[in-house]
């Protein structure tokens, strides 16, 4: 089974893990500075709160589908580049705290998707702050390119 993913900005990250654990009766199953992450069995959602900018509304920030597997990333990537749509693939990186595998695409509004599977754990502790990992503003190039996350 795979899971949708929602990743949300927000401006208070201590009151939103208490919100949402409240909201899908469960705890983060990963905290570190500046971000938390929900894996909720009902429904199938990973939900991920970045730390944003205070007294700023909470914004979406990226969505995503979680698989299992690396060769699900890539029929992934071989099923949308065949559909006409501009990638983004990052093999081997670090974001999130988690060593993934994941294709990007944009939406027609402009929102980024990524379809992605967590290899590992990261051994990071601390979120890189010049980093474009995790945001918004990645911008697909052509198929096929590669960049660093994290």
């Amino acid at each position: 089974m795979s899971r949708v993913q929602f990743a949300l900005r927000v401006s208070d990250l201590e009151g939103s893990v208490a919100f949402y654990s409240k909201l899908f009766g469960v705890e983060p199953a990963k905290r570190r500075p500046g971000y938390a992450n929900f894996a909720i069995e009902n429904p199938p959602l990973k939900l991920v709160l970045l730390e944003g900018e205070a007294g700023q509304p909470t914004v979406m920030d990226h969505l995503g589908v979680e698989v299992f597997s690396s060769d699900e990333v890539n029929a992934a990537t071989q099923r949308l580049t065949d559909a006409g749509l501009i990638t983004l693939e990052e093999n081997n990186t670090e974001c999130c705290y988690a060593l993934q595998d994941k294709v990007w695409v944009r939406g027609p509004g402009n929102e980024p998707w990524e379809v992605y599977t967590v290899k590992a754990d990261s051994a990071q502790l601390e979120k890189a702050t010049e980093s474009p990992c995790c945001t918004s503003d990645k911008e697909p190039a052509t198929s096929g390119a590669a960049a660093s996350c994290c």
